[in-house]
């Protein structure tokens, strides 16, 4: 027997598609889209969309490369921030600290100028004082009462007065006291005040009182010694 062979002719070329080898995602053919497509406005929407989609696309990724790029700076100025944020709570603490020991610094200074006040007063009247001549009392002036009316600052103190009452037996040594007093670089307004004769151990002598204020000497005339502590 003789096997017979079937032949398959095509008669519709182009109505069979090749199988193409191998998987993967084929792109619609645009051109034959719009060879479909007879609607004018139709066409004419998806030509708009072929043009705008790609404007779209790169617009978006380079607006997110921007965005990226923000999102950094915006990391790193957060970071400086909390960095000066840190600084300028460290520069309040110091400024208060600053303020607390300028407050103390003004008390000791306050309570160290009135310890030695007497003291300078003393000092200059016992080298003015002459012989022949001695006192009875040394006292504290106290200040007058400002007056309501007058703007007076409440931080400004009063100088220091004092008033001295003595004894000389020389009219002469009294004038020579007036003037050492008031070559004094510790006291100024020296004010003599009235004299009058009274007996001392039955000898006539001349009473006398002056009165003065204390004043800050310049530096030149502030001598300063050094303590010493012996050690045994």
């Amino acid at each position: 027997m003789h096997s017979q062979s079937m032949i398959e002719i095509n008669l519709l070329p182009g109505k069979r598609k090749k199988k193409r080898a191998g998987a993967g995602i084929s792109m619609p053919d645009v051109g034959e889209l719009l060879g479909k497509i007879r609607d004018p406005l139709m066409l004419a929407a998806v030509g708009v969309w072929l043009v705008v989609l790609p404007v779209v696309g790169y617009t978006y990724f380079n607006e997110q490369a921007k965005l990226n790029t923000l999102q950094d700076r915006v990391d790193q100025v957060t970071v400086q921030a909390r960095n000066f944020n840190t600084l300028i709570r460290e520069k309040q603490r110091l400024e208060r600290l600053r303020d607390s020991l300028v407050i103390e610094l003004a008390a000791i200074r306050e309570i160290d100028a009135d310890r030695y006040i007497w003291a300078h007063i003393m000092e200059e009247v016992t080298r003015a004082l002459p012989d022949f001549t001695w006192l009875v009392s040394l006292e504290f002036v106290p200040p007058a009462a400002p007056d309501v009316t007058e703007d007076v600052e409440p931080t400004v103190r009063p100088p220091v007065r004092f008033t001295l009452d003595g004894r000389t037996a020389d009219i002469g040594a009294y004038t020579r006291f007036l003037r050492n007093l008031a070559n004094s670089p510790w006291i100024a307004d020296v004010q003599p005040g009235a004299t009058q004769t009274v007996m001392e151990s039955d000898r006539p002598v001349t009473a006398f009182t002056i009165t003065g204020t204390f004043q800050q000497a310049d530096s030149a005339f502030i001598r300063t010694a050094p303590l010493q502590e012996s050690v045994r």
